[in-house]
């Protein structure tokens, strides 16, 4: 069966992003591509690189345009999608890559984000350690996906093993990740430009006020944890895509090396996307570029008694895109790793 697709918000970074994978994608057919301000011209003439799409026209982001698709994939800022989204097809599969769904506290998105707090979705990071199996089974039987925050998911994904299997406290945890600009997205801003970034590292959100927190908090109490604290500093350094997140938590007394590493082990074991490397290797962004997989390494400080994790992601993919289709998959019974590329590209 081919699924006929719509994707909105088409000229941005991750609309673009869907639609490259998309390209690569057996099942799903992209049938209307969807602006705002670019509406009008053609795809190609803001996205050149996507070839393929050569003869599709960017149309106005409108329930009515959206309408009467099997899948839509929404990747508008946050605010945007909810509206919209509620006037779609009710047996339509909509994935939300904006963070409108993300959140099941209303105080949060009041505290985080401000504004009218919407529904909150089936959280779309299919591998997600829970307390009791994964997110993957959830996203078996829904037709609203709320696609990660890039930097959220991948902290989630390296502290989630430790909390669920007890060996890591949840109270003194510090998250420190070196992320590119195209996270922010394809909007003008002048922090953003290369003569601001270009051989700067620049710290941004600092002190606890990234949007994203609430969401890493929401993974972790999903794993187990009953009141979990982070520190969580973002760093701006000059490469287009990835994130490099160093993660460190406390060791819970009486634990070994051995078996905090098998609690990571335990969590990705046969998982196609996230994998843990070998015991004194560590990832690189390089490494996922174009991919939709992250990269773990893991190592026991013994003398203060912490375990430090680093993650490495494609934001643009494993971080969004790449998620918001994995998901999908998931939801329509497709398999779960169909047109997802598991190998980056080098140099």
């Amino acid at each position: 069966m081919t699924y006929s697709v719509a994707v909105s918000g088409a000229s941005g970074y991750a609309g673009g992003e869907i639609l490259r994978l998309l390209a690569g994608h057996p099942e799903f057919e992209v049938r209307t591509v969807t602006a705002h301000q670019n509406a009008g011209q053609s795809l190609i003439s803001q996205q050149p690189h996507l070839r393929s799409y050569a003869g599709l026209t960017l149309e106005p982001t409108t329930p009515e345009v959206l309408s009467g698709h099997d899948v839509v994939f929404l990747a508008l800022p946050h605010g945007a999608s909810a509206a919209v989204a509620a006037q779609l097809d009710a047996d339509a599969l909509i994935i939300d890559c904006g963070a409108d769904h993300r959140l099941e506290s209303a105080a949060d998105w009041a505290a985080f984000y401000g504004g009218d707090h919407a529904e909150p979705w089936t959280y779309g990071v299919p591998e997600l350690p829970l307390a009791v199996g994964t997110q993957r089974g959830a996203l078996a039987s829904t037709r609203r996906i709320a696609a990660p925050g890039c930097n959220a998911s991948t902290v989630a994904l390296s502290l989630a093993p430790g909390i669920r299997a007890g060996v890591i406290e949840e109270r003194d945890l510090v998250s420190v990740l070196a992320v590119g600009p195209s996270g922010a997205g394809r909007s003008l801003k002048a922090d953003l430009l290369a003569s601001e970034i270009l051989g700067s590292a620049s710290p941004y959100a600092v002190g606890g006020v990234h949007r994203h927190i609430p969401e890493i908090l929401q993974s972790l109490r999903a794993a187990g944890a009953a009141e979990p604290a982070i520190s969580f500093t973002p760093v701006l350094v000059p490469m287009a895509r990835g994130i490099l997140a160093t993660s460190t938590a406390r060791i819970v007394p009486g634990t070994d090396a051995a078996a905090v590493r098998a609690a990571w082990e335990a969590a990705y074991a046969g998982e196609p996307f996230v994998q843990l490397l070998p015991d004194g290797e560590m990832p690189r962004t390089a490494d996922v570029l174009g991919a939709n997989t992250a990269l773990l390494g893991l190592a026991v400080d013994e003398a203060v008694g912490r375990v430090v994790v680093i993650a490495a992601v494609d934001n643009l993919v494993k971080g969004t895109a790449g998620a918001a289709i994995q998901s999908a998959n998931i939801a329509l019974g497709l398999r779960e790793t169909l047109g997802l590329p598991v190998n980056g590209v080098a140099p």
